[in-house]
This record gives structure tokens, sequence and C-alpha cells, in this order.
């Protein structure tokens, strides 16, 4: 008999989150009730947001109880409807949480559209973090023909999205990533116009040399070390949208520097422009405009993408461990069945 399995919090991590902070449960599949809709989830995505909340602190959003069922989005197949908007092999998306099964009122799931593009796609550069990149690039970074962008993570999901977006106003693409393999894949396959090894120990002067007229966009998505290569190169009204720090997830490095009083003195006297957003605050807006920009580009291969693919729900809390260090080369999803 197929049984059901979910990975719930069974700690808040201190630091770096380990196997411990998680735990597998099981038991009988869930039985859907009049309004709810039985779904089998096809694949789990795994996102740095994931990390924050994990921890008892105030956020955009409720953190995950201890014993409940780790955050995430998923596409999920109907097995069951007792909803007359839904069909048995509906596929759909919704944040069901890490689980194999769920039994929910579909009022938060949507149907999986992506232009005849992969299903994986919903989770990835036509998901979450392609919206993410999609909306901070149009309602902050706003590129120019001729000026340059840079962005970390650039092999990530959002940062290689981030740069090909670039291009495509015109503007240089300058990518960021960790080790020779992802970055040879930034500069011959994503085709930016230059790559820097954040590893490398000369990667301040590396960058510098890249952006000989300056920094006018820089999408941050990470922090750290990289911010402080980035702050000195930024021209004068360049524009920071700022996603996520995934250099600071889990706390403080031992080096770390306060680079506050930097930034706050930059920003007076060279009118930066930096935002932090969520997102979601831009549904409404824009996302109909990313879909129909985007799905066409992803479909004609003019948009690249990678996929990091991990088979097994069990798999998901190491997959995720390695992720906030790095591991994983593209977007991370996990296979569940």
């Amino acid at each position: 008999m197929e049984t059901h399995s979910q990975i719930v919090l069974a700690s808040r991590p201190s630091g770096t989150p380990t196997s411990k902070n998680f735990r597998v449960e099981t038991g009988p599949i869930p039985a859907a009730a009049d309004g709810q809709v039985l779904l089998r989830t096809k694949y789990l995505s795994l996102d740095p947001y994931m990390r924050g909340r994990m921890n008892d602190a105030k956020s955009y959003a409720t953190p995950v109880s201890i014993g409940g069922i780790m955050e995430g989005e998923v596409v999920a197949e109907v097995l069951k409807s007792k909803h007359p908007d839904y069909r048995q092999g509906d596929l759909v998306q919704g944040r069901i949480g890490w689980r194999t099964h769920a039994a929910v009122e579909p009022t938060d799931l949507k149907r999986v559209e992506t232009g005849g593009n992969p299903v994986t796609t919903a989770l990835g550069v036509l998901g979450m973090p392609g919206f993410t990149a999609y909306s901070g690039m149009k309602v902050i970074g706003q590129p120019k023909p001729g000026e340059t962008v840079v962005v970390a993570a650039a092999s990530g999901p959002v940062g290689s999205l981030v740069g090909q977006l670039a291009q495509l106003s015109g503007a240089r693409a300058i990518g960021i990533a960790g080790g020779p393999e992802k970055c040879t894949y930034v500069r011959d396959e994503l085709k930016f116009d230059a790559v820097i090894d954040h590893r490398a120990d000369d990667m301040p002067e590396a960058l510098a040399k890249s952006c000989p007229d300056g920094i006018d966009v820089y999408f941050e998505n990470v922090g750290g070390p990289i911010w402080q290569a980035v702050l000195p190169l930024l021209n004068r009204y360049a524009r920071i949208p700022a996603c996520g720090l995934i250099a600071h997830y889990n706390g403080p490095g031992a080096t770390e520097q306060d680079s506050l009083s930097s930034t706050m003195l930059a920003m007076v006297r060279r009118s930066l422009l930096m935002r932090g957003f969520i997102n979601t605050e831009f549904v409404d807006d824009h996302y109909d405009d990313f879909m129909r920009d985007l799905s066409p580009l992803v479909a004609s291969g003019r948009i690249r993408y990678r996929e990091d693919i991990v088979d097994g729900l069990n798999n998901a809390p190491e997959a995720f461990i390695g992720m906030l260090s790095g591991r994983n080369f593209g977007k991370l999803l996990i296979r569940v069945s």
C-alpha cells in the first residue's frame, strides 16, 4: 500500500542547518473531504528563502513551527477531486510543503501553465525565481542600453535570468559565480559578457577590470564579500534590487566585515537606490507580462536555464543544506514521484 511521507522541522538550527533539524514522518495517504483535492507531489522546489522560515524571527512570512511541515512550492498531480473546478490528472502548483501527498482546498492552487515548456519550469525560470529576476529588473533595476549590470550567483535560477534580461535590454552582463565549472557555464552557455570567480583571491580586482566604466545595476542576492567588492564600483545613481542575502542566512561569519557605515555613506554620496523586495509585491502589476514575455523566449532557447534535480523526498534535507553552501548547479528541484 502506498504511504504518505512528509518532512517536518524537528528543531531550529543554530548557524548552518544539519540533518538533525529535520524529521521524516510517514503515515496513511490522507483522504480528500468535500471541496478538497488529493494531490501527489511530482516536484518540490528548494529555495534559499526556506532557511529564514526555520528561524523563530519576525519576517515577511510566518516561520515554520517546530513539528510543522517544511515550507515549499510544488508541482503536483490531482489524484482525486471533490471540487468542481478540478479533475483527476490535472497538474497544479502551490505551497503544500515538503510532502508526498496532501488533501487541500484548492484556494491557493493554480493550474500549471508554462506555454508548452517543461513542467519543471513552473518552479524555476517561469516560476518564483524567474519572476523575482524579471520584476526586480523591470521595477527597480531598469537597465538601459550601454549600462553595466552585475549579478552574483550567476549560474543559479535568479542570477542566470538577470544577466540574460540585462543583455536583452542592451546592457552588459557581468556574472559572479563559484568555481571553474559554473563560471564556464555562465560564459559559454549563458553568454554573459564576463564572469568572475568569487573563490579566486583576486576577485575584487577581476571585477573592477571587467567593469571599467563602473556598475550601474547590481542585483543583490548574496551579500558578504561580494558586496564589499561591488560597493566601490557603483556609479552615481546606480540601482540595487535586493532580493536575498544568502551569505548571511546562517549567521555572520567569523571574518565578516560590518559594511553598514560604508554602504550608507556611498548611498548618500553617489545617490544610490537600494530597494529590498519580495516578488509577490509585483504579481498584480507584472506577472501576466512576465509570462507573456518569457514563455516564448524560453521555448525558443533564447532564454537558457539549468536545473539540478535530486530524486526522492528523503534527500531533500541534504540537498537543501548543500544549496546553502553553493553545491547545487542550477535550479534545485526534488523529484518526488
